[in-house]
């Protein structure tokens, strides 16, 4: 299993409006995967996901939530919280 760090987002409407994150990716890795498949790829325990924080370079790891009636997501959780420190990442190129 390997541990992934995320570094960038590819969100559904890039500058603003009703937004998702479609792919995460770091591009000193050379990859970008779409949501499903990183949601897959936790589920099956095949890799982890994390990000840093680029205030405190504190890390957060990525999960995924199910909320009832809607798509599972990605969240980062950090310090036993749920946040959104995957929105802070900067747009994949």
């Amino acid at each position: 299993m390997a541990d992934v760090r995320i570094t960038c987002i590819t969100k559904s409407i890039p500058h603003g409006g009703h937004e998702h994150i479609t792919h995460v990716g770091n591009p000193a890795g050379n990859w970008r995967w779409p949501i499903e498949d990183v949601i897959n790829s936790i589920d099956n325990r095949s890799n982890t996901f994390f990000v840093l924080d680029p205030r405190t370079g504190k890390r957060a790891d990525v999960g995924v939530v199910r909320p009832t009636g809607y798509r599972p997501f990605l969240r980062t959780h950090a310090d036993g919280v749920w946040n959104d420190n995957l929105l802070a990442q900067s747009q994949c190129a």
